[in-house]
This record gives structure tokens, sequence and C-alpha cells, in this order.
């Protein structure tokens, strides 16, 4: 398949955004515990923010445990699960950008080729450090962004409860 120019130049913007931005964010990381003055927003942004950091750890799953003691755990769950599966886009931008680079071979992409959101839900919801290799595999494979975003989000959500209401428990046995 032969791209035109004007389709290498939209392919060459996603990649360059996408790693700017993550390189924004890298370099802020420090920054990034202030905002658990802000609660339910700042879980949200936290959360974004350490998704959006493509292969490089920033652990998000830390700031909803330390806020699971002052918020509600469910709320916070779904805050943080949302900002970390929207945070996923910069993941599925640079994969949809670089479709050519991707290892089809990696487990995570033939996960998402064959069971599609279903392997985006699953692989979001477990503790998974290689994510955003799914991600990446999910843009490469030019799986709809709605419905890479909604199964992202879902299982994102759906971890975040869980870790919300495990560190509210630990936390109240101090």
């Amino acid at each position: 398949m032969r791209l035109s120019d004007s389709e290498k130049a939209k392919a060459a913007f996603q990649i360059v955004f996408s790693i700017v931005v993550i390189a924004i964010i890298f370099f802020l990381s420090d920054k990034i515990a202030e905002f658990q003055a802000y609660g339910y927003a700042g879980a949200f942004l936290i959360s974004f923010l350490s998704a959006a950091t493509v292969l490089l750890p920033v652990p998000g799953w830390a700031t909803v445990i330390a806020l699971s003691k002052a918020l509600d755990p469910y709320l916070l769950g779904v805050a943080a699960g949302l900002g970390s599966g929207l945070g996923e886009i910069f993941a599925y931008e640079i994969g949809n950008g670089a479709a050519k680079l991707i290892d089809k071979n990696d487990k995570n992409a033939k996960m998402v080729e064959k069971y599609g959101m279903a392997a985006i839900f699953f692989l979001a919801f477990v503790p998974n450090p290689l994510f955003d290799v799914a991600g990446l595999a999910a843009g490469a494979l030019r799986m709809p962004l709605k419905k890479f975003l909604v199964a992202a989000v879902a299982g994102r959500i759906l971890r975040f409860i869980i870790v919300a209401y495990f560190g509210a428990w630990v936390l109240a046995q101090f």
C-alpha cells in the first residue's frame, strides 16, 4: 500500500505531536503529584498524564491509592479510569501513524487483531506494563478510535475502582 504525500505528512504529524506531548509530560513528571490537591479532577489529570507517557512508566495508580482515604473510592476509580483510558490515545495515535513499524507478532498485537475491543478491555483492566503496545497495535491495525477508547476507558475504570476500594480498605487499617 502506497501512501500519498498528505497521508505521509499526517502520519508524521501524529507521531511527532504525540512524542512532543509525551516528552513534555515526562519532563514535568515531578510536578504531577501537585494535582492531588484537586481531588477527583486531580486524579483524572494524573491518570491521564501517566497513561500518556507511552512506554515510560509513571505510576498513576499510586495516586489513586493515596487519594482513596479522602475521596469516595467509586468516584475516584471512575475519574482515574476515565483519565487513564483517554490518556492512551497517544499510544493509539503513534501506532496509527507508524502502522508499518509495529511488530504484528507481538502477543498484545495478536490479541488486539483477533479479539478487538474485548482484548483492549482485558489488557486495560489487568495490570499490564505493556498496554501501550496494545494501544500502538490498535492504532496500527486501524481499530476505530471510538471502539478503542470505549474499551480502554471501561477497562481502566473497572481497574481503578478496584484499586481505589483496595486503597481505602488498606488505609483504613492504619
